[in-house]
């Protein structure tokens, strides 16, 4: 886009129609005030983001991660020869350290560090300043060395300096509490699509997002030593920002328009001094806004829905499938539907669920029959209302909650609601269970066969012809 726009609130503006109406990515060559071009809703689709995993569908993804969680001892040849494949393909994802890259191209320290060069945006009327917005932001844990990343917004304060959101709950600030002084910090911007993804992926903490990302592209990330810190970043990312963070230096930081659909208050949070930007010549910075959903971010929460399903079903196997639904921000609500063994199994599901890394803030879960769809919100709805007693049926509970959430009357924790509406059993005090009304197949052949003598298939297609 050649028109001059302004970082400042209009950009939001355009952007939040566009990815409501499914629009493309955009690239604001001259925004206002910025030296650089601004990059924009290169996830907004689903399109676009099984483009940049090279699948056609989100769930080819889970299916290549499924191969590595359920490796199991080989039988026979052919089972040898597919587990050491996966082997070496694991081996073969861990980063690649090279001498120098694209990111080095141009190198400010000192007094030309100045974070107005790039269009960081203030997306909403009550953010106090601009927010970095797609950070991947690398740490060392000082315990052990292991590699973090992840992504946390960052309100820009001056020219050299922003603020960090570490959230209570987030493996960089537990990085960060661990230290007894001075943590350094780097932020990259503009990494490929893959490697930004795994940034905001909710990985344990032992695994590294620069090897989940190598592992997902095929090929593994190439770093290169930082200049003014001891950090490995990205030799291919578009910006990186060099700096350190005391552990005792605080500010407030916030409000700030999130993807609750509310502004989250402001708070204390550690300040980022940046030492270095270095970046390639033409370097484009990369930024997302969230806010009421559906904004981008919802497509990346959806990779992560697909992604992690094997790593579900390796604690649950009686998982069949799961959804987070965007209108509920992701940690409000999971569906789950189970292949019922027993009686109360709905219920084991529920509390596992509010046990299982970061779903563990989730606050309502919702169980349903195998035959289910979790994606079709009506089919749910009607077993929540036909299957469900709320006095039998609906388990009320506590726990931790979502930093962002401002429902609770105590901030990070909270109550937790849990709703079965499997088909009960004898066991669980259910009188008889009728039978599900369901059309005979060989009658819905006869009308298949028959669906153009009707002549209604202006009103709706055959069964099944919309697929061919």
């Amino acid at each position: 886009m050649s028109a001059e726009v302004d970082p400042d609130l209009e950009v939001t503006e355009i952007v939040d129609r566009t990815v409501k109406a499914g629009g493309p990515a955009l690239l604001f060559e001259h925004p206002k005030g910025a030296r650089h071009a601004l990059l924009i809703n290169q996830f907004g689709t689903e399109k676009r983001m099984c483009m940049a995993f090279g699948v056609d569908s989100l769930d080819d993804i889970s299916k290549k991660l499924s191969n590595v969680l359920e490796l199991q001892p080989p039988q026979g040849l052919l089972e040898k020869v597919r587990g050491l494949q996966t082997l070496k393909s694991i081996a073969d994802s861990r980063p690649k350290t090279v001498r120098k890259g694209p990111v080095h191209e141009v190198v400010l320290q000192g007094d030309e560090v100045d974070l107005s060069l790039l269009p960081v945006m203030r997306c909403w009327p009550d953010d106090p300043a601009p927010f970095i917005t797609l950070p991947a932001v690398i740490t060392r844990d000082p315990r052990d060395g292991s590699r973090n990343v992840g992504m946390y917004r960052m309100q820009v304060i001056d020219r050299n300096t922003t603020f960090m959101h570490w959230q209570i709950h987030k493996d960089g600030r537990a990085d960060w509490l661990a230290t007894d002084g001075r943590i350094p910090v780097a932020v990259a911007l503009g990494l490929d699509p893959v490697s930004a993804y795994s940034a905001s992926a909710p990985l344990p903490k032992h695994l590294d997002e620069f090897m989940m990302a190598g592992f997902l592209r095929g090929e593994p990330v190439e770093l290169v030593k930082g200049i003014t810190v001891d950090l490995e970043v990205p030799a291919h990312a578009e910006i990186v920002l060099e700096g350190y963070i005391e552990q005792d230096e605080l500010g407030t930081e916030g409000p700030f328009g999130d993807h609750t659909g509310y502004y989250t208050a402001a708070e204390p949070f550690p300040v980022f001094h940046v030492t270095a930007m270095t970046m390639r010549r033409d370097a484009i910075y990369p930024s997302i806004v969230v806010g009421k959903p559906p904004q981008e971010d919802a497509w990346l929460g959806k990779a992560t829905e697909r992604i992690f399903l094997p790593a579900v079903r390796t604690t649950l196997p009686e998982v069949v499938d799961y959804d987070l639904p965007v209108a509920g921000g992701f940690h409000n609500c999971v569906i789950v539907s189970i292949r019922k063994q027993f009686p109360g199994h709905a219920q084991k599901v529920m509390h596992a669920i509010w046990g299982m890394g970061m779903l563990s803030l989730t606050k309502c879960v919702v169980v349903v029959d195998a035959h289910v769809d979790v994606h079709d919100y009506e089919q749910v709805l009607f077993y929540a209302g036909a299957n469900v007693d709320p006095k039998r049926d609906v388990v009320i509970s506590e726990g931790p909650l979502d930093h962002l959430d401002h429902a609770p009357e105590r901030q990070f924790f909270g109550g937790k609601l849990g709703i079965d509406a499997t088909s009960k059993w004898p066991e669980e005090g259910a009188r008889p269970w009728p039978k599900e009304i369901e059309m005979t197949e060989d009658v819905r052949a006869l009308v298949d066969r028959r669906w153009a003598e009707y002549g209604l298939e202006s009103v709706l297609p055959r069964r099944g012809a919309e697929s061919r």
